[in-house]
């Protein structure tokens, strides 16, 4: 048996075997199932947000996870946000940042600036617009919160070798790029499967329809 054939012995293994087919490498084939569980499985745990959550519990915080997202928003900290070219944030940029509707913003900035921790300030490009910034609480606010998960991610990682992040992370960087422009033109290499699979459930709708 050669590396580009699969023994079908199971469920996945014929998945595999189609992926093959399709003009996959085996390897990543074979990788793309696995790897596709453990991200499955660790979006239902990252969803729970239990580190953020504990972060507000166990600092005394009065807030919800949506307000925290909000003062970090405005925070734009450089490693989650990159840099903005020191540009004015409004509630749009709050919006668009958190990936949110921006009446939903509007609300939640509201909140915050009614709790002390966001001000309204009158721009220095534009005096007719206003931007918004965090108040000293709010900015203690942001810096506890992330110096806890700092602290709890770094304590984790403590036991891996220098070699192991050095090849970890900018492996985890390209990953996850993975999915940007994955419908993009360049990207339909598998348009005749894509068009059988969706035959295929066309044919079971109909047999569960007749």
């Amino acid at each position: 048996m050669n590396s580009s054939e699969t023994r079908i012995s199971g469920p996945q293994d014929e998945t595999v075997r189609r992926l093959v087919d399709a003009g996959l490498p085996a390897h990543a084939a074979q990788s793309v199932l696995k790897i596709d569980a453990m991200m499955q499985s660790w979006r239902r745990r990252i969803s729970k947000r239990e580190i953020g959550l504990s972060a507000l519990r166990e600092l005394g915080l009065d807030l919800d996870l949506a307000q925290l997202d909000v003062l970090i928003a405005i925070a734009a900290p450089h490693n989650e946000f990159g840099d903005p070219d020191q540009e004015e944030t409004l509630v749009g940029t709050v919006a668009d940042r958190l990936s949110i509707d921006p009446s939903r913003a509007s609300r939640l900035v509201s909140e915050m600036v009614d709790r002390g921790y966001v001000q309204r300030l009158v721009s220095q490009s534009d005096s007719r617009r206003t931007v918004l910034g965090l108040t000293e609480s709010g900015s203690a606010i942001v810096e506890a919160v992330r110096m806890f998960k700092f602290l709890i991610m770094g304590d984790f990682l403590s036991d891996w070798s220098e070699k192991e992040l050095a090849s970890f992370l900018p492996l985890l960087a390209r990953f996850s790029t993975w999915t940007e422009g994955v419908l993009a033109e360049e990207h339909r290499r598998f348009e005749p499967e894509i068009e059988k699979l969706a035959a295929d459930l066309d044919r079971v709708r109909l047999r569960k329809s007749a």
